[in-house]
């Protein structure tokens, strides 16, 4: 496969981070170790103001910092006052893009605090296509749309998951936030190879990368937790996405049983160090 230096969006490379998390904040606004960047949930610091908007400022201060979001909800409706504060935390840290889900949180007014699935029809391609516009418009930075893991498909699905994804990137002219945990677990979870979904994807467009760890039920079924190091699949797939993509921006997620600053750096030197191999 051809390695693409860069993204189409011309966006910086920033290497390889982590996400921003709170057991974290002290040690990292006081002794600011050494870390590429850092990943910020975007509804954790959608606030008035208070401790996560003081240890917000001091991290923007020193690190590149990219918001990413959780309830955006591309595939429902939207909210004006949700799409404000994004656009004001956006600006706070002077973020070069901005990423959410491809999928919808809720409808009628219920908000499930979920990533649901959606249908994979060109209808909802469509209206997909006109949200990711219309944010986009908003906020006037890059919007990348990052591939969900998912534990169930809709019998009206029109496609597989790597080309509605990559007919959405292309006619809503966004960038993907590819999760390569994400596809490892949908994989097993829907009988799909990995090596297709990575292959189906539109290289140009992909400006970060998402490395997690994942739990495996007795059953074979795979969850999405967050709360274990990442795998070798994952990190195997990892190292194919690099050798296709290039070098492009790489974060390693760890969101529940967070391990000490020093464990979750070892990680992301795992990360830097399988990113260089794949380049050489």
């Amino acid at each position: 496969m051809a390695v693409r230096q860069v993204s189409k969006f011309d966006l910086p490379d920033l290497g390889v981070g982590v996400g921003f998390r709170v057991p974290h904040y002290r040690h990292v606004v006081e002794t600011r170790p050494e870390m590429d960047w850092f990943e910020v949930l975007s509804e954790n610091f959608m606030v008035e103001g208070g401790s996560p908007l003081y240890h917000l400022d001091h991290l923007s201060a020193h690190y590149p910092v990219v918001p990413h979001g959780v309830s955006l909800s591309l595939g429902g409706d939207g909210e004006p006052e949700h799409l404000r504060r994004l656009i004001a935390l956006c600006r706070r840290v002077n973020a070069p893009w901005v990423s959410d889900h491809l999928c919808f949180v809720g409808a009628g007014g219920v908000q499930t605090h979920d990533l649901l699935p959606l249908p994979r029809t060109r209808a909802v391609r469509d209206h997909v296509v006109r949200r990711i516009r219309d944010v986009t418009d908003a906020i006037g930075i890059p919007f990348a749309v990052e591939n969900p893991s998912t534990y169930v498909a809709h019998v009206d699905d029109e496609m597989p998951e790597w080309a509605f994804l990559a007919e959405i990137a292309e006619a809503a002219d966004c960038a993907i936030l590819l999760d390569v945990n994400n596809i490892v677990v949908s994989g097993v979870n829907h009988g799909f190879e990995p090596m297709d979904y990575l292959a189906g994807i539109p290289a140009e467009r992909v400006v970060q990368i998402h490395l997690a760890g994942h739990t495996t039920l007795p059953s074979g079924f795979r969850i999405d937790t967050h709360d274990h190091p990442v795998p070798d699949p994952v990190w195997a797939l990892y190292a194919a996405a690099i050798r296709r993509i290039g070098p492009v921006s790489t974060l390693v997620e760890w969101d529940d049983n967070i391990p000490t600053w020093e464990r979750l750096a070892e990680e992301a030197a795992t990360a830097r160090r399988i990113r260089a191999e794949s380049l050489s």
